[in-house]
């Protein structure tokens, strides 16, 4: 098993709390979870890829606790095994889309896949762009920057978090297709949390928030 959550319960005050249905995914999983803004979905990610810890419920990874660790303990199991694509690219604006890329990777104990990683710049159409810096990009260029970047480390549970909402309906299904392909070939899960209806066609397993 490679991610599972049970009775997962998050609030941030008296107004605001979320409870979530229980999550199990294998190797070559996908969960498409849909809903509105407002409804829990980034929080969800959130306690999955251990920055936030459940008020209620527990998360595991790769068969082994995850949520119950300290901070530092999950910093490192999240660096080795999980990619995530925040809704906001957060890239260095000190470095090259390349290398930010490159960093991503390098904090994992792996060693570097330079051809791997020529070959995500590809398939996400940002080839000619590997050595402009993020301000030279367009929104759309950065957030595929971004998808490299999560992917970068191979990882074993990818947690995408609106990862189409900035794209264009041909670049979309690039990233969709590349994502599932990617879960496939690292024997990943893929966990999608979006509001992005054009998703829904796409994944068997769905969550509605």
């Amino acid at each position: 098993m490679i991610l599972a959550s049970e009775n997962l319960f998050f609030t941030y005050d008296d107004k605001t709390s979320f409870s979530y249905p229980d999550i199990k995914l294998k190797e070559k999983e996908t969960l498409l979870v849909l809903g509105k803004s407002g409804v829990g979905k980034t929080t969800l990610l959130h306690l999955l890829a251990g920055f936030l810890d459940p008020k209620q419920g527990f998360v595991e990874l790769l068969a082994n606790p995850f949520s119950v660790l300290n901070q530092r303990k999950r910093d490192v199991k999240r660096g080795m095994s999980i990619g995530i694509i925040f809704q906001k690219p957060h890239l260095i604006n000190a470095l090259s889309s390349h290398d930010n890329v490159v960093i991503a990777a390098k904090a994992s104990a792996s060693a570097v896949d330079k051809t791997y990683i020529d070959s995500l710049f590809s398939e996400l159409n940002i080839s000619n762009q590997q050595n402009k810096y993020p301000n030279e990009l367009s929104v759309g260029e950065q957030q595929r920057v971004n998808i490299a970047r999560a992917l970068a480390n191979k990882p074993k549970l990818l947690l995408a978090d609106e990862p189409t909402s900035a794209l264009d309906d041909e670049n979309c299904d690039a990233v969709i297709e590349l994502l599932q392909k990617a879960a496939d070939l690292n024997e990943s899960a893929l966990v999608i949390v979006t509001h992005d209806k054009r998703l829904k066609a796409k994944f068997k397993n769905q969550m509605e928030l």
